[in-house]
């Protein structure tokens, strides 16, 4: 296919680089000159730089994807003066894996409907790493006969592609998982923190609450406590991996969406302003996992 690449971060660069791999022509933008020249370069003649979202569809792409940082880069790319829908979008699929708020994604879809272009909301887990293997996972929202005939395109860039709903449902998945992984991850702090304080030894505490009721991701695969667990950022200082910051914009997302539909989030907005706190402290740009740095001088 001959698709447009708009967003090449951290994690939109590794996914249009594999784009590249299965095959597909791309055609990029991204405000960053330097990732745009370093994609073109890595595509061997496969892609072509854009000068606005705009111009990406001018090239006669057959499926935009968009990677970026919020919801307000979302509405400038798609709905702006130089946007993607102020081009000829009859009947191409626009493909947005940004974390956004579900209201927003809603709002995209309904205009690109308005358009003629045929949307989804395909987030995505697995972060950078997931990102460079190809591993992601995508929650997509969006009509089910679309997702379809795009899972093929997903999966050359993930191994778990997964339908949701309709639009808006993929950030519902999304939103709703990251809130529950930063309680997770803060509840795994604070008892990491307490058995260690108490004369526990932080592995032999980590075993047992690994192959017991307390066991979930944040402890047996990403435990914050340092020294317990080899490749994860509490055994490097909290560098790499997903950043306290990025963590406290999704549990926004999340507690602003729960606000608009009335749910009640006691722990979630806990959570937010305890990432809040981090934030404030200056440790925004460690790993997510570094919070337990609140309960302990580790």
């Amino acid at each position: 296919m001959k698709l447009g690449f708009i967003g090449l971060g951290n994690m939109g660069a590794p996914m249009a680089r594999n784009l590249l791999k299965a095959g597909h022509d791309l055609t990029v933008f991204d405000v960053v000159q330097a990732n745009v020249d370093a994609l073109v370069k890595a595509g061997e003649g496969h892609a072509q730089s854009a000068s606005t979202p705009a111009a990406v569809l001018e090239s006669g792409v057959d499926a935009v994807i968009t990677m970026l940082p919020a919801a307000q880069h979302v509405k400038s790319v798609y709905l702006g003066e130089q946007g993607i829908l102020s081009a000829n979008v009859v009947g191409v699929v626009l493909i947005d894996s940004s974390t956004i708020d579900p209201m927003s994604a809603r709002d995209v879809a309904k205009a690109a409907a308005q358009k003629g272009a045929l949307m989804l909301d395909a987030p995505v887990s697995g972060g950078t790493g997931g990102a460079e293997a190809g591993t992601l996972t995508f929650m997509v929202g969006g009509e089910e006969a679309l997702y379809e005939r795009m899972k093929s395109l997903l999966a050359c860039m993930g191994k778990n592609i997964v339908y949701c709903g309709g639009a808006g449902n993929g950030q519902v998945a999304k939103v709703a998982n990251n809130m529950l992984l930063g309680i997770s991850m803060i509840g795994t702090a604070e008892a990491m923190s307490l058995g260690v304080s108490l004369g526990m030894d932080p592995k032999v505490l980590a075993g047992i609450i690994n192959t017991s009721s307390g066991c979930c991701w944040s402890s047996d695969t990403y435990n914050p406590y340092p020294g317990v667990l080899e490749n994860v950022p509490a055994s490097r200082g909290y560098t790499g991996g997903f950043g306290a910051d990025l963590m406290l914009k999704d549990l926004g997302l999340a507690t602003e969406a729960a606000k608009l539909a009335k749910q009640p989030v006691p722990l979630g907005s806990l959570a937010q302003q305890i990432y809040q706190t981090f934030s404030l402290q200056g440790s925004g740009s460690l790993d997510f996992s570094a919070v337990i740095k609140l309960f302990t001088k580790k």
